[in-house]
Formats: C-alpha cells, sequence, structure tokens
C-alpha cells in the first residue's frame, strides 16, 4: 500500500519492541492512528458469580497503558483512549480520521473472537481492511511444522515437533519515529475515577508487579542477565517465597508489555556469556507450554470453557457454594490450600506449585465444577491469561490437554516437600486485614 492511515487497536500487546502489528502498519502506511478502548462495562462482567478483571489487573492495565502512553508520546503519537463497545467506537474513528486498514492482535478467547468478528463486520461495512497477526506466541504459527487445526492433543508431542522442524523469528525493533494525523491528548483513567478502591499492597508479595514495558525489560534484565537466577532456574522454580524463585514474567506476558522472542533472545544472550543449561532451556520449555495452550485454545475455541472441556467428558461434580466461599476465603482448614488461597487474595499472585495444589483440592477434594475455580482466578490474578489460565485448569481437571485423566495432587504430601519447614504456610496463616 504504502499510503493513507491505518489504525492500530492495542488490546493484550501494550509495547512497542516486537510489536508486529505496529512493524507492519508503518510499513505499509503513512500514518498510524494508536487507539485502546476502554470497556468498561464489559471489565465488570461477571461469569459464575465472578468479575472478570479485578482491581490489581486492572491496576496493572492501567499502569501498563499510562507507560505505552509515554512511550508514544516520546515518539510523538499520541494513544488514544476511546470508551465503549469495540464494535461502536472503532469503526466511528476509523470513518473520523480516514483509515483504510486497522490492525489487531489476533486472538483465541470466545469473548474476545465474538468482539472481534463484531468489529470486523462493522469495518466491512465501511470498506475499511481488517488485517490480524499473532502477536503473542515464541513460534509464530505461519511456521509450525503443523496447522492450526492439526496441533497434536498432547503437550511433548507439540513440543519436540515445534523445537525440531520450527524456528524461533527475529524481534521487531522498537521504531525510531511514528508519523501520525493530528491527535489530540487522552487521558488514562485513574481506580478512583472508575470508583475502584486502590488494592492495599502486603509486603509479604513476592514482588511489587507494576505494569509498562518499560517495568518488564527491567524484570527480564534483572532476572535473566544480571542476577544469575536463571542459571539455577529449574531448580528453584517450584519456590514459594521471595521474588527470584522463578522470573514472574507471567504478568508483563499477559498483557503484551514484553513479549516470548525478546525473553527467548535474552536467555540466549546469557548462553553465549556462561553457557546453556538444564535452567536456561527449561525457561524456554515454559515459554512453549504457554504457546501451546494458546494453539490449542485456537484449534477447540469455545469447548475449552465447557464443562466437559476438549474432552467432553463432564467430570462428576457437587454444588456446594459454602465449600467454593471457604476455598476463596481460605478457610478450608487445610492449611497448605489455605495459605496459598491467602497469598492470592492479598496480592493477586500465586505460585505456579500453589496454583496446581488449590485447583486440584477443588476438583478433586471439593469435587466442585473446574471453572469455577477457572473463573475466581481469572478475577483475582495479575497474570491472568485466557489460554494459560482456562488451559491449566481444564488440564488439572482432566478435562483438556493431558492424556493421563486428572492430576491429583496429596496436599499433605506437598505441604512436606515443598513447605517441609512450614515458612510458607506461616507468612499466609491469615490475611493482613484479618
Amino acid at each position: 500500500m504504502g499510503k493513507g492511515t491505518a489504525l492500530i487497536w492495542f488490546t493484550t500487546d501494550l509495547r512497542l519492541r516486537d510489536n508486529e502489528l505496529l512493524h507492519a502498519a508503518l510499513q505499509r502506511h503513512d500514518s498510524i492512528v494508536p487507539v485502546y478502548c476502554f470497556d468498561w462495562e464489559s471489565m465488570q462482567q461477571e461469569q459464575f458469580g465472578f468479575k472478570r478483571m479485578g482491581a490489581r489487573r486492572l491496576q496493572f492495565l492501567l499502569e501498563s497503558l499510562v507507560d505505552l502512553q509515554q512511550s508514544l508520546l516520546a515518539l510523538n503519537a499520541h494513544l488514544q483512549l476511546v470508551w465503549g463497545r469495540a464494535e461502536e467506537v472503532l469503526p466511528k474513528m476509523a470513518a473520523e480520521y480516514g483509515v483504510s486498514e486497522v490492525f489487531a492482535k489476533k486472538e483465541v478467547g470466545t469473548y474476545e473472537l465474538r468482539t472481534q468478528a463484531a468489529v470486523a463486520q462493522a469495518l466491512n461495512k465501511l470498506r475499511i481492511e481488517w488485517t490480524v497477526t499473532s502477536t503473542s506466541t515464541l513460534f509464530h504459527p505461519d511456521d509450525l511444522p503443523f496447522s492450526v487445526r492439526d496441533i497434536p492433543e498432547v503437550f511433548t508431542d507439540f513440543r519436540k515437533r515445534a523445537e525440531r522442524d520450527a524456528s524461533v523469528r527475529e524481534e521487531f525493533a522498537t521504531p525510531a519515529v511514528i508519523p501520525t494525523p493530528e491527535l489530540k491528548p487522552t487521558r488514562v483513567p485513574d481506580l478512583k475515577s472508575l470508583q475502584v478502591e486502590e488494592p492495599r499492597f502486603d509486603n509479604r508479595a513476592v514482588l511489587e508487579f507494576r505494569g509498562g514495558e518499560r517495568a518488564a525489560l527491567q524484570r527480564a534484565q534483572h532476572y535473566l542477565l544480571d542476577s544469575g537466577c536463571l542459571s539455577n532456574y529449574k531448580e528453584t522454580r517450584n519456590g514459594l517465597l521471595g521474588a527470584d524463585y522463578s522470573s514472574k514474567f507471567s504478568a508483563w506476558l499477559a498483557m503484551g508489555c514484553i513479549s516470548p522472542r525478546t525473553i527467548y533472545f535474552m536467555v540466549k544472550e546469557y548462553e553465549g556469556k556462561h553457557g546453556a543449561n538444564d535452567s536456561t532451556y527449561w525457561l524456554i520449555f515454559e515459554l512453549i507450554w504457554r504457546d501451546y495452550f494458546r494453539f490449542a485454545m485456537k484449534k477447540h475455541k469455545s469447548r475449552f470453557f465447557q464443562k466437559g472441556g476438549i474432552q467432553q467428558r463432564p467430570p462428576s461434580t457437587i454444588d456446594d457454594a459454602n465449600a467454593l466461599q471457604r476455598w476463596v476465603n481460605g478457610k478450608t482448614g487445610v492449611d497448605f490450600v489455605d495459605a496459598n488461597m491467602n497469598e492470592l487474595r492479598s496480592t493477586g499472585f500465586m505460585s505456579n506449585r500453589g496454583r496446581q495444589i488449590v485447583a486440584s483440592y477443588l476438583c478433586n477434594d471439593l469435587k466442585l465444577d473446574w471453572r469455577l475455580g477457572a473463573s475466581y482466578f481469572e478475577e483475582q490474578l495479575i497474570d491472568y491469561d485466557v489460554a494459560s489460565n482456562w488451559g491449566n485448569w481444564a488440564y488439572l481437571a482432566g478435562v483438556g490437554n493431558d492424556p493421563r485423566g486428572n492430576r491429583y495432587f496429596d496436599v499433605a504430601k506437598q505441604a512436606k516437600v515443598y513447605d517441609a519447614g512450614g515458612e510458607y504456610r506461616g507468612e499466609w496463616r491469615v490475611t493482613s486485614d484479618e
């Protein structure tokens, strides 16, 4: 094309480095209108009694938007924040600026796909081109040795073939300039203006997660290149206390403040200086797991959110609102479960080991519908990602991508192995406001 104006609809790709949407739009158009659509009504919608976004993730999102706004402003571009349903406000804005093409990140979640389809339909009526691009995975889907509809149902099969036959594309550089039409500055709302109480920071939290690309890159620089933590990642990743037992990249990956490829090449940089080992490989292994859940959700679509999952075998469950509430509030009477739930409720974060334990307990001991747990995590987690969250919950419930069926974790045994001295349970026995 090389002419006209493009609109970039930022969603969960809130970065300038390694942003393929931005690169493609700048290659094909003279000017760019960068937009974030703030659909406050949808953010507050409930599912299984829980909101789609809690206060801590909302705070992280707002911080990420402020950071993106500042980064764009440094390149003389104003991020446009618009309010309302995307299918209504984006076509209106595209028409206002004479946009000929709208770029967006390719989504995989049912709600997100429905929204994108509505946007595409509205743009089509205006004869505006609609382009979606995958920006969230380590391996680009076009480089996989199989089509998405033929993604293996077992992770190990996917991983082995992807590692053997696919390669990781090079990053896209941060643009030096972003030409735009004349745009007015817009303001990122704060929690107070949204009538949301600011969540209190708990000093026991493993990390003070701050949103934005700069914070993401600072964390990556620390963990991957400066601290030496990467060399022991495989040995420490099942930890429970402290900032550096694991990378903690998940929140920034989920919001798109950093790309998996950026992390991958920083790992390779570390390996070039200090040598590769099982730990450096294992961090990349975890990125491949993240890819797998996203591709699997793209393949199976809404089946991922059904009680029977992709296996179409609904587990036998009971309806016990009191048991669910005790689980939510860390009042089950099982100290290791309660400690993890207290940490989640107080900080918006929980270790990977903890997530597996509390999920297994809800599904296997309490016999509750696994989707209740997945939905509660969606509300609470700062690092919520639709594919990873629902994929992991389905996996633990035995209705997802797991050839062995449901996975049962003996809580007492897990506590003995991972919290032998009881330090974690002591730290999180009660929440900070009790």
